[in-house]
């Protein structure tokens, strides 16, 4: 949880135009500032920004939100990655209370990464020392353009510099040492390599990959670096920054093994490719990529033995979790990069396309011969792997098409497991009564500023008594009483950074809005007067009422009866 002060510190700094202006081209107009809006296609520009203003708002499909949400909704961010995405952009120090273990003050290790990156960058491009390591990327078909889009350096192999240029800058030995940018010793972590800044996925430089310029240099072909407070390598997708937008928005991926192969494909306007970071592509990985919505995947691998070997397994834990995947491996002997330099964009995009399914390649790769024990090996062995795939539909289908493959009866290839292949989790009662308070909280937020009406109906017909969920109750007395939806300012009195997450997952048909949120409201009502009902019949039964009691309560239950609400959407004109 973040401390009010420094959300509020953010809250100052947000430059709403500056944030929006670098994912929606925005041009002036008058004291407005308007461009096509991201949320649905137009031809005329309807999204419209105020200079000062927190909030966007679109006059074509009626989309309104300030910062977070943008982030949330635009890059499938979770509230605490926009925070921090915007705490990065405006240079604010984010403080967490309640955090388990010592804190780690992380604003050093950023700002060593940063001048590190600055410095690695001036090397490649002006001083002699890159000359070498820039003849070799031009060669390549690397421009100089490409070089500063993706911020491309060279570290000299003199250490002695690169400390020097650090003491100049006031970086400490201490936080080039937890920024994993020296080495036990103290010499340069990276020397005599060229460098590729390794990005969080909202743009954040955590750590560098880099590439050994001579053969006879020290080490492997790529290094990078060492796990640190900022860079842990199962975590991150490199490129991410650079495709998540259209990730998010195609719910496709394309999935290389080089840095330099993802940055090709990025350049060459293919933003949906990322690549993993030394380390095998995992569980984790696919994880980031499903919060994403991928639903397809092209794995562009290597055609050599390594690469093939890596296509079966990312595969299968992709297929696994119900993401269809594509094997496009290229020719033994090439990569992404080498084939874009020899071939178009479009060449390699129908190479993709005319990539295998993943069962037909995975029954093509463990085929290992067309005897009777051969086949009953190869079919045992697929069919034990599609039965642990999570998506009973997938498997069923998967099995039938695989039964195709090797020429097979399917009663052959049924599935051995239950529909529900694990024991079910145990989980608690369902909490009704949040989900519906969530519901309710959904529609304010996505669609309460730009309909005031919603906020003059919630005002109208519910109280705090309609909610029985603290944090769904505190949030609404928030919002009614400042009379607007703003999601850092919610985060910053009420600390509910968790509900809010819970709240945004959900998608909803905003196109209804007006309907589902009076049934929503309709509900919370009868909620209440059922739950009042209910007291004043459990009342009249007890027994040691009087009969002016018991009757008193009768004429309450009549009123209450007679006065069930009924909720209507109120103009703002009546408020």
């Amino acid at each position: 949880m973040y401390t009010k002060e420094c959300l509020e510190r953010l809250k100052e700094k947000i430059d709403l135009i500056e944030l929006v202006s670098s994912y929606v081209e925005l041009k002036a107009a008058g004291a407005s500032y308007k461009g096509l809006c991201p949320y649905h296609d137009e031809k005329s520009p309807s999204f419209t920004l105020r200079r000062g203003d927190t909030h966007y708002h679109c006059f074509g499909c009626g989309v309104h939100g300030d910062a977070i949400q943008f982030l949330m909704t635009h890059l499938n961010l979770s509230f605490q990655e926009a925070v921090e995405s915007l705490a990065e952009r405006f240079q604010v120090v984010l403080e967490v209370v309640d955090q388990k273990g010592p804190k780690v003050d992380l604003t050093p290790l950023k700002e060593a990464l940063e001048v590190a990156q600055q410095f690695y960058h001036y090397c490649l491009l002006e001083d002699p020392r890159g000359k070498e390591a820039r003849d070799y990327l031009l060669g390549r078909g690397l421009t100089v353009d490409f070089i500063r889009r993706f911020g491309v350096g060279f570290a000299p192999d003199e250490g002695a510099l690169f400390r020097k240029v650090m003491r100049h800058h006031k970086v400490s030995e201490d936080s080039l040492h937890k920024a994993g940018l020296l080495t036990k010793r103290g010499s340069g972590f990276f020397r005599g390599r060229i460098t590729f800044p390794i990005r969080s996925s909202f743009g954040q430089i955590v750590g560098f990959s880099a590439r050994k310029l001579r053969e006879e240099s020290y080490g492997g072909k790529y290094i990078n670096t060492p796990e640190t407070a900022l860079f842990k390598k199962s975590h991150l997708l490199f490129g991410l920054n650079y495709s998540r937008r259209r990730i998010a928005k195609e719910g496709v991926v394309i999935l290389v093994e080089g840095q330099v192969d993802a940055l090709r494909l990025i350049d060459a306007g293919l933003s949906y490719a990322v690549a993993a970071l030394g380390t095998a592509f995992g569980k984790e990985h696919v994880g980031q990529l499903k919060k994403l919505g991928v639903k397809k995947s092209y794995l562009l691998f290597d055609g050599d033995k390594a690469g093939r070997a890596a296509a079966s397994k990312v595969g299968d834990l992709l297929q696994e979790v119900g993401v269809d995947v594509v094997v496009a491996c290229l020719p033994e002997g090439s990569d992404p990069d080498s084939y874009l330099a020899a071939h178009s964009v479009e060449k390699l995009c129908d190479h993709m396309e005319r990539g295998q399914e993943y069962l037909e390649f995975q029954v093509a790769y463990l085929h290992k011969g067309d005897s009777p024990a051969a086949k009953t090996a190869l079919v045992k062995r697929m069919q034990e792997q599609i039965e642990r795939w999570q998506e009973p539909l997938m498997v069923h289908e998967s099995l039938k098409k695989l039964a195709a493959l090797v020429d097979v009866p399917q009663q052959m290839v049924r599935s051995n497991r239950p529909i529900v292949q694990k024991a079910p989790v145990k989980k608690g009662p369902i909490d009704f009564a949040r989900i519906l308070e969530m519901d309710f909280l959904r529609w304010l937020i996505l669609k309460g500023n730009e309909k005031p009406e919603l906020l003059a109906t919630a005002s109208s017909f519910l109280t705090e008594q309609h909610f029985f969920t603290p944090a769904c109750k505190r949030m609404f007395c928030h919002i009614i009483e400042n009379k607007q939806v703003d999601l850092l300012s919610c985060a910053m009195a009420l600390g509910e950074e968790a509900l809010i997450d819970e709240i945004m997952q959900k998608k909803v048909n905003v196109e209804r809005v007006d309907k589902l949120f009076v049934e929503t409201v309709q509900r919370l009502c009868d909620r209440l007067w059922l739950k009042e009902s209910e007291e004043i019949k459990l009342q009249m039964q007890e027994k040691s009422h009087s009969e002016e009691e018991v009757f008193a309560l009768a004429k309450r239950f009549d009123a209450l009866k007679k006065n069930r609400p009924s909720v209507t959407l109120i103009s703002c004109d009546n408020t």
